[in-house]
């Protein structure tokens, strides 16, 4: 048993796992890119659509045929093909078919493959395909031997490595796609534009990509819409392989008298789903971030028309768009990484000019392939020509060897056959024979042997003299052609201008969408200048429950709470303020006054506009004040100074200004007044404590210094004031004192203090 176990099993080896993982996650790598991920310079197709395409070529799908189910062309080419999911297959496919995705749509689709507003197709038993005229002329000459074939994957069919490809479909339709350590994103170009440039480098080879651009104005979306990228920008771009396009909506102003009017979106930016952008700007609205724009209706029926209503005639219209610009996808910005690769093996970021050539390089060798491959048939065909015509010559003796021989095709071979009675009605018509030539090949003669007895006419003679006299002027043009470069390119520029003729800017289909621009800067408007300045009262509860009532009322007139609630707060303000909000969590939040709920009923809780935790209570609300300065303390008598413009919070979330933890709480945020030159700091004992302003740091965030020392309890309030004006409180009674001679309670930062003056309020609250 154990000499059984000490053998070595072959089929067994050993090496250290990190080279064993590096080595298959490289295969894996490679395999991502080159079978998955990036697309070919050649032909522009990645290895899924080129296989949908070959599977629809073999089904006879043709641009004028009919209609076969996507199921049934997604299951071809999962099961001949590409092994891998039919969701994945049948994703692919719809995505060729649509017309708002793809430049130049691969797919005929007939159902529902999926809209403009992000829908997904219907399922692939539902929808029928079949190929395009330009999907066709991808494929012109795959039966000429114009490119190579390789197995597929399991070695029963073969298909091809790249489409002959008769256009240019990486830059026509573009590319995108992540892979393992590199991704490839390129936008769709106007064919015409693209075949134009291709005759330029055709008659120039050495052409500069700038030069190129002179031909190609940029990106051609389906989708439409407008490019303000700048024209440096863009010349860049294509001459390194990397860089952005700046596209935006494209609208127009729509009158609707009495000086009334409204913005129509008629073309959207390039993979925006139209419903989410809709639902963005709606958001816009309902948090008021644009408060200008007053409504947006989606009014699209086969084309886009979605309806943005300003919020009154006077809103200029420059400045709502900007603003929408800014907030939403009416402005995206689409990334060129011109990762492909070169000649299906060597990934490569390119230029402009490096991908053109190598399409026009691949052109060139399927040029050369495919008359390489008809030089071949008309040899072939002339061959059997030249028996036929021998046939002719020496009929009586050929019909005597069939008839008679038992081995005729033997016989014929070894015949020595003489050309002295030939019947022709001019020189033309004499067949020149070739050097060593007496006997029929086997080619020939396999030929003459199926003959039908039909053809043996006078007419039928005639036709294969004529057809041989054509098939030799052919051939010399063919000759011509491989002996000659200049040649070569002639002929594949009249196949590109015959292209273009097709699907050039002559037709519907290839007129340019995608017009250019230049944008002016968009400015960064404060939220203040688009909002309607209106005076309005700030009311809040004690429980957070917030409004705003029109214009400035009596703030000592009684007003409507909920049950078991009271007011807290009330002040007049504008729509246009900020409203700084500290909890006793020692953060502040940030309100805009103009999102504040109307004052016909309770208002709202005020944790529905900030995102406060419901045991934070409110210490203090007031205006924000540009320029001045807060100080802020915590129950264990530790504070601080800080600048207003410091504790506004950007986001709901709110901003740690005062550091706080376990049972200690934020309890005083007060103004800073001009003149205030003391504070005066009042604990749970009651003991008052007054100490120079200037003791105190500014932080923009913190614990703070100690205010006051206690031995029980701790910091009730504390207040700045100028001490010449002398220390203020409200009695008992609601009368104002004040105590002018403040030296007994003077002292250092962070001393006890002494017992406060008779008639100190009960609360221990100066105001």
């Amino acid at each position: 048993m154990n000499e059984q176990s000490d053998q070595h099993d072959p089929r067994e080896t050993s090496e250290p796992l990190s080279r064993a993982i590096g080595a298959r996650y490289l295969q894996y790598a490679l395999s991502t890119i080159m079978h998955r991920a990036l697309p070919d310079a050649r032909d522009g197709m990645k290895p899924v659509h080129r296989r949908i395409l070959y599977a629809m070529r073999e089904l006879r799908l043709s641009s004028t045929g009919g209609f076969r189910k996507s199921a049934k062309i997604s299951g071809d080419v999962m099961g001949n093909y590409h092994p891998h999911g039919d969701a994945a297959i049948y994703d692919a496919m719809a995505r060729l078919a649509q017309d708002f995705t793809i430049r130049y749509p691969l797919v005929d689709g007939q159902g529902n493959f999926g809209n403009i507003d992000g829908d997904n197709p219907a399922a692939s038993r539902y929808t029928e395909a079949r190929m395009t005229a330009i999907s066709e002329a991808l494929m012109e000459g795959l039966a000429e031997n114009a490119v190579d074939f390789r197995d597929n994957y399991d070695g029963t069919l073969r298909e091809p490595e790249v489409l002959p490809a008769a256009l240019p479909n990486l830059l026509a339709n573009g590319s995108s796609g992540i892979a393992v350590g590199m991704a490839t994103n390129i936008p769709p170009h106007n064919l015409d534009e693209l075949i134009a440039a291709s005759l330029h480098l055709i008659k120039t080879p050495d052409a500069r990509d700038d030069t190129l651009l002179n031909y190609i104005e940029g990106p051609d979306f389906p989708t439409g819409g407008v490019i303000v990228e700048p024209p440096e920008s863009m010349a860049q771009t294509y001459r390194t392989g990397r860089g952005a396009f700046r596209l935006r909506a494209k609208w127009e102003v729509e009158e609707l008298g009495r000086g009334q009017w409204q913005i129509v979106v008629t073309e959207i930016p390039y993979q925006v789903a139209k419903s989410k952008l809709i639902e963005k700007i709606a958001e816009l609205i309902q948090t008021k971030k644009i408060p200008i724009l007053a409504d947006v209706r989606d009014e699209s029926a086969d084309d886009i028309r979605i309806v943005l209503e300003p919020r009154s005639k006077t809103v200029d219209k420059d400045l709502l768009m900007g603003m929408l610009y800014r907030n939403s996808d009416l402005e995206t910005r689409f990334s060129l990484n011109m990762n492909v690769l070169i000649d299906g093996r060597t990934p490569k970021v390119c230029s402009l000019k490096e991908v053109l050539r190598a399409f026009l390089d691949h052109r060139r060798d399927v040029l050369l392939r495919r008359s390489q491959h008809r030089m071949d048939k008309i040899d072939h065909r002339l061959e059997v020509l030249e028996g036929f015509i021998i046939t002719f010559l020496n009929l009586d003796r050929v019909i005597d060897i069939i008839r008679y021989d038992d081995d005729p095709k033997a016989a014929l071979m070894r015949e020595e056959w003489g050309r002295d009675h030939i019947r022709a009605t001019s020189e033309a018509d004499y067949v020149t024979p070739r050097p060593g030539e007496g006997e029929l090949t086997e080619v020939q003669t396999e030929a003459i042997l199926n003959m039908r007895l039909r053809s043996l006419r006078r007419l039928e003679e005639m036709e294969l003299l004529k057809e041989q006299a054509a098939l030799m002027e052919e051939r010399a043009g063919l000759e011509d052609l491989l002996a000659s470069e200049a040649v070569q390119w002639d002929r594949i520029s009249s196949e590109l201008r015959e292209v273009r003729k097709q699907f050039g800017k002559g037709t519907d289909f290839g007129r340019r969408r995608t017009q250019f621009a230049i944008a002016g800067e968009v400015e960064d408007v404060p939220l203040e200048a688009m909002i309607e300045r209106e005076p309005i009262t700030v009311v809040c509860s004690k429980m957070g429950w917030i409004r705003a009532m029109k214009g400035h009322v009596d703030l000592s007139q009684p007003l409507k709470f909920k049950d078991g609630d009271e007011g807290r707060f009330q002040f007049h303000a504008e729509t246009t303020d900020k409203l700084l909000m500290f909890g006793n969590n020692g953060r502040f939040y940030t309100i805009a006054a103009t999102n504040l709920p109307g004052g016909r009923g309770m208002g709202e809780p005020v944790r529905l506009m900030v995102d406060m935790p419901n045991e934070v209570e409110i210490v203090d609300l007031q205006i924000y004040s540009p320029g001045t300065k807060l100080m802020v303390a915590s129950t264990a008598g530790d504070g601080f100074i800080v600048a207003e413009d410091d504790v506004v919070a950007q986001t709901r979330a709110g901003k740690q200004v005062l550091n706080v933890k376990g049972d200690v709480k934020a309890s005083v945020c007060t103004k800073i007044r001009p003149g205030d030159d003391h504070v005066a700091c009042v604990g749970e004992n009651r003991k008052v404590l007054v100490f120079p302003l200037s003791e105190m740091p500014e932080l923009a965030r913190g614990k703070g210094v100690r205010l006051q020392k206690y031995k029980d309890g701790g910091l009730s309030d504390a207040r700045s004031f100028a001490l010449s004006e002398g220390l203020s409180w409200h009695d008992p009674a609601g009368r104002t004192r004040t105590e002018a001679d403040l030296t007994e309670w003077m002292g250092k930062r962070a001393a006890t203090g002494r017992m406060a003056p008779r008639g100190f309020p009960r609360d221990n609250r100066f105001t």
